[in-house]
């Protein structure tokens, strides 16, 4: 309980809640002068999907903190003896690289697909799209973070570089900021996550990072921004009903999986690439 509420003292998400409304504003005041102002359905349904996944957040990190120190107390505490500075550094990189799998994961596997679309869904991209958040990604993603703990991190730690990483990207879900220079090497930037949302067959399943893009040119899972974007699914939403967008997805897999004949075929409704699904069921289309 300790850690609990140290963590919520020092919560930045909630702090920065100020800030996403400012910046808000002033992106969509440009966006106004450019006749591409926010759409309200759209904008409203991103803000549902943020407010949710911030409630669910707040109850599932009682059960989070309680698993991150199960797995900090059982492992070595590598870095009880390193600086302040240099072990918060360490953290940076490990939140990210555990960000960066279960991100690449999330694509790759179609029961995580079925709560990150939530945050693909939007064919808009703008700052209140970042806020477009999986209601049922908190406990879904909880698994990628616990090796983090193990290795020597408290968990209150973990949750504030976790809330960090997500106001990182925040700003760069925005068309007005173009190329940053070399940043664009290191960094994770609007450009590169404008691919990372695109429909675009050469962007699909690129771009995974969060605060750095060295992970993606570490893996080979890097695409430059070169054609204009085209935001949204393959196959877009025809509403903004906030039900729909949170749970279309998981709707359609079980359905699938019912209706599947087999069980090697329902598994694979279940964990295979949704890009793998599609190509085939576009296959037998064209058959």
């Amino acid at each position: 309980m300790e850690a609990v509420i140290q963590y919520i003292k020092e919560e930045p998400t909630i702090l920065a809640i100020p800030f996403y409304i400012v910046t808000m504003g002033i992106e969509n005041l440009v966006l106004w002068r450019q006749k591409k102002a926010y759409e309200v359905a759209d904008a409203a349904a991103s803000l549902s999907g943020g407010l949710g996944s911030l409630v669910v957040r707040f109850f599932w990190n009682v059960a989070f903190i309680w698993l991150l120190k199960i797995c900090y107390d059982a492992g070595p505490k590598l870095f009880d003896n390193t600086p302040l500075w240099a072990a918060w550094i360490v953290l940076v990189f490990l939140d990210d690289l555990a960000f960066y799998w279960m991100h690449r994961l999330s694509h790759e596997i179609r029961f995580l697909w079925g709560t990150h679309v939530v945050h693909h869904s939007s064919q808009r991209y703008h700052l209140a799209t970042a806020l477009r958040q999986s209601w049922t990604a908190p406990i879904i993603e909880t698994p990628f973070w616990l090796p983090v703990a193990f290795v020597g991190f408290p968990p209150h730690w973990i949750l504030v570089q976790m809330s960090v990483s997500l106001i990182y990207q925040y700003w760069i879900h925005t068309e007005t900021i173009r190329t940053l220079g070399p940043l664009e090497y290191v960094m994770n930037t609007p450009s590169h996550h404008r691919v990372h949302h695109g429909s675009n067959p050469e962007y699909i399943d690129t771009n995974y990072g969060g605060i750095f893009i060295i992970w993606d040119r570490l893996f080979g899972t890097f695409t430059p921004e070169k054609a204009p974007v085209r935001y949204g699914l393959t196959k877009n939403l025809t509403t903004h009903n906030w039900v729909t967008i949170q749970f279309h997805e998981f709707a359609d897999m079980f359905r699938d999986a019912w209706n599947a004949p087999t069980w090697k075929e329902k598994l694979r409704q279940l964990f295979a690439s949704p890009t793998s699904l599609t190509r085939t069921a576009e296959a037998k289309r064209n058959a």
